[in-house]
């Protein structure tokens, strides 16, 4: 099971609202963000939550319904603690942050998602990957050098390719106005599938939906 999840970006007000921010949007705009309680540690922003609490937070905000008996889904041999960071090294170095809380807390590659921005998926598109390519991203780069392994988990947040233009411009670029329209509409669904990416025991049973799943018409 998922147990540690990075949100990748770049820190600085520079940056807060360009598409390599993405996850950190997506992040903010969960329903229950204003409950987290975050310090800095482990080169990043760092966030600790009981799992029963987290489950409780996401049903609360009907992002997940209970069980027909009327029990959180907490699922067997669920970890006790959710363990979330914002590397605060800028996306290049991504993976020092992901490794340092990783080796602490011992929690192996394969129970670590990345959140991320994803030029190969057109802006309102959304992808659950296990392992597999790194598609160009600096920030799983990074990632798979200090993991030694890309046998991680992946949700993928697609923000589109220029039409002409360097890729890093572009994803240092700000949403446009419509473009944060569209993000304003994915995110809810992303949410749902965030929510049961940390609460299956096993991710896998979701990529047959969510592999590549395009969430506007």
């Amino acid at each position: 099971m998922v147990q540690l999840v990075a949100f990748l970006g770049n820190y600085g007000r520079e940056y807060e609202n360009t598409r390599h921010n993405t996850a950190w949007l997506f992040l903010k705009s969960l329903p229950f963000f204003s409950r987290f309680s975050w310090s800095s540690k482990y080169k990043s922003e760092f966030c600790c939550v009981d799992y029963d609490q987290m489950v409780s937070w996401m049903v609360e905000s009907s992002v997940i319904e209970r069980r027909a008996d009327g029990s959180l889904p907490v699922p067997a041999d669920a970890p006790e603690k959710l363990y979330f960071i914002q590397p605060q090294t800028y996306m290049n170095l991504s993976g020092e942050a992901i490794g340092e809380a990783a080796r602490f807390f011992k929690i192996p590659a394969s129970d670590v998602l990345v959140v991320h921005d994803e030029i190969e998926l057109p802006l309102g598109t959304v992808s659950l990957k296990w392992s597999g390519g790194l598609g160009g991203h600096n920030g799983l780069r990074s990632t798979k050098a200090v993991l030694g392994t890309a046998d991680f988990w992946r949700l993928r947040l697609g923000v589109g390719k220029p039409s002409n233009g360097q890729i890093a411009d572009y994803v240092l670029g700000n949403f446009t106005p419509d473009e944060k329209i569209c993000l304003s509409q994915i995110f809810p669904q992303t949410a749902a599938l965030f929510a049961k990416i940390l609460t299956f025991k096993d991710p896998q049973r979701l990529i047959p939906e969510w592999g590549k799943k395009k969430l506007l018409p």
